[in-house]
């Protein structure tokens, strides 16, 4: 379990992250979601301990997490937005000096690696160098060091930035499977879809404060399940619906540019960071 308490990182006089409370679940897929500039990489940084925290604190398992706690660091693995890799390492590379930075047996390192890319379908690019590979491939590769020391936790910092829409697809099954052993997922992302497909439950921040907590589907009803967008002129507006019926009844009555359509986790977000972005914080 994940317990981040009243957690802030300023740096001078902006705060980048603002008493943030979270309860993570062993092993939940989390999403964390907000505007550019919420404070979710800094998070991220944070529980990486990449960054150190201003005030408050974050705990594994009931142990406070700083740089020094070596085992509870062991347990967690991120993977940033960056391809922090070296471009002239091939596949099996990359893997083996993950291995020796952590000090495990060479006969684990190749197990490990071995196991690691026929999982994630990249066995055959083993020779091949990084430079060489396609970004999906790039970011598979990625997950594969992260999980060479056997996490427990998985940080994800915008894992499919970049991905067309079919290597998007392939790291969701992925993560997936992933998730389906047991690991703990920490995910932030600007794809709003990908958060309501693969999350049990998603947080919404805004200028590092926490705006909300749920599930994507409890977030979705409290905003109503139902959506009529409507186009008048150069402007598209929707209104949601808390039943089907509601919203073919006020279709009837609307315009000939109007359609219904099932609401979605992307118009939570949309709804609730125009209502913070115009003043007003529900």
């Amino acid at each position: 379990m994940i317990e981040i308490t009243n957690l802030t990182k300023k740096f001078d006089r902006f705060t980048a992250v603002d008493h943030l409370n979270l309860t993570i679940g062993t092993g939940e897929f989390f999403g964390l979601l907000g505007p550019n500039g919420a404070g979710k990489t800094t998070t991220i940084s944070m529980l990486s301990t990449v960054l150190l925290p201003t005030e408050g604190e974050i705990r594994i398992d009931g142990v406070k997490l700083d740089r020094k706690a070596s085992a509870q660091k062991r347990t967690l693995s991120v993977i940033t937005q960056e391809y922090s890799m070296r471009q002239d390492m091939t596949m099996e590379q990359v893997m083996e000096y993950q291995g020796r930075l952590y000090f495990l047996p060479r006969h684990v390192i190749k197990e490990r690696t071995q196991e690691l890319l026929e999982f994630t379908g990249l066995s055959e690019y083993r020779k091949r160098v990084v430079r060489h590979l396609s970004g999906g491939m790039k970011r598979k590769l990625m997950v594969c060091r992260a999980l060479m020391t056997e996490p427990e936790i998985l940080l994800l910092d915008e894992p499919t930035a970049g991905m067309d829409a079919f290597a998007r697809r392939q790291m969701w099954n992925l993560l997936r499977q992933l998730h389906s052993r047991g690991i703990t997922i920490l995910l932030t992302t600007h794809y709003i879809d990908e958060a309501q497909t693969l999350c049990d439950r998603v947080a919404l921040i805004h200028q590092g404060k926490l705006d909300v907590v749920d599930t994507p589907a409890a977030l979705i009803r409290s905003l109503g399940e139902f959506a009529v967008d409507e186009m008048d002129q150069d402007n598209l507006s929707s209104r949601y619906f808390g039943s089907r019926e509601e919203a073919i009844a006020y279709l009837a009555g609307a315009g000939e540019n109007a359609a219904l359509r099932a609401t979605t986790l992307e118009d939570v977000f949309v709804a609730r960071s125009g209502r913070r972005l115009s003043g007003g914080r529900k």
